[in-house]
């Protein structure tokens, strides 16, 4: 990967409103916000908007994106992503007990941060 594009995959600031794709290439939302590790900066999770009526907010995890012309492209089912717990978002960080649900969900390893906060992620 050349610098170029080592810094176009990590301006999350121009991927809001892009489309997350699944790994088989189905649409899941366009990006609302992304969550970044508190500790390093780097993301973590973005928000996508579900739902017709009643929309709500889903998590679905950045590791392992691929920033292409057309959207991004995440390393999970689109399947997963609407099976993902329910999280109710207060401020800009989310709490330990729903990072930890998330991390879980998606079979991620989990360490709670070391912040005064004990939060690991933070909006961005």
């Amino acid at each position: 990967m050349t610098q170029d594009e080592n810094e176009a995959k990590w301006n999350v600031a121009e991927w809001h409103g892009k489309m997350l794709i699944d790994v088989n290439g189905q649409k899941i939302g366009k990006l609302q916000d992304v969550y970044v590790d508190v500790e390093n900066d780097e993301p973590q999770f973005a928000t996508v908007k579900e739902g017709f009526i009643g929309r709500h907010l889903t998590f679905v995890p950045l590791g392992g994106i691929h920033v292409g012309p057309d959207g991004l492209q995440v390393s999970t089912t689109k399947d997963k992503v609407r099976s993902a717990p329910d999280i109710q978002l207060h401020g800009e960080e989310l709490t330990g007990a729903d990072e930890s649900a998330l991390f879980h969900h998606f079979e991620l390893n989990y360490t709670p941060a070391s912040t005064e906060s004990g939060r690991r992620l933070a909006r961005r």
